[in-house]
This record gives structure tokens, sequence and C-alpha cells, in this order.
């Protein structure tokens, strides 16, 4: 992955706070930016987890952070702080704002 798709410094700076603190376990952990990359690697191409590239960390490591870091909210958090932070500069047009939702079919003859 190059360097202009991973999180530059500035981004870091605003992200890295909003994550929670490590618990201290016997085996030292993954470093919090190198898998918010790998996550936001397999996010933004579609990949499998397994086809994570070895340099940005373990695919099981990366998967089970966005698992726990979405149980405490945490994604909610850096979304609303990113947004907020475009808003205070006048970087948002909500006019053009839009929202995406997927649908499934009700099968054939089920209740809606």
């Amino acid at each position: 992955m190059s360097a202009s798709k991973r999180l530059n410094d500035e981004q870091w700076q605003v992200i890295e706070p909003l994550l929670p603190l490590p618990k201290p376990m016997g085996r030292p952990r993954a470093d919090d930016r190198q898998t918010l990359d790998a996550i936001l690697f397999v996010l933004r191409t579609g990949c499998r987890w397994a086809d994570l590239p070895r340099a940005l960390g373990s695919p099981t490591t990366a998967w089970r952070r966005l698992k726990a870091w979405e149980e405490v909210g945490v994604w909610e958090n850096i979304w609303r702080t990113v947004l907020t932070s475009l808003e205070a500069e006048d970087k948002l047009e909500w006019a053009q704002a839009f929202l995406d939702g997927s649908f499934v079919p009700a099968k054939k003859g089920a209740m809606e």
C-alpha cells in the first residue's frame, strides 16, 4: 500500500486520542496506527481480510480491532469528530449531502 493511502500525521493526531487506551497484556499490542491503516485498506479496496498485504500487519488483528472499536463506539466518535471539524472550517455543503441505503427485497409471499 502506498504511503499516500495511509493516514498522514495530521489525520493521525485527530484520530489517536479517540481510540481506547490499550489494556496491558502479556504480548506487545500491535500498533494502532498500522492496524487502522490495515482496516481502512480493506474497507477501501473491498479485499478479503486474508488478502491484506503483510506490510499492514495481521489480518486477524485488524479484524478483531475493527470489531472491538465498533462495540465501544469508536467509529461513530471519529465520524462525529471529523464532521464537526469540517463544519467548523466551513468545508461541508449539507445541501449536497446524501444518504445511501441498502435494501433487501422481501421473499415472495413474505409479509412486508
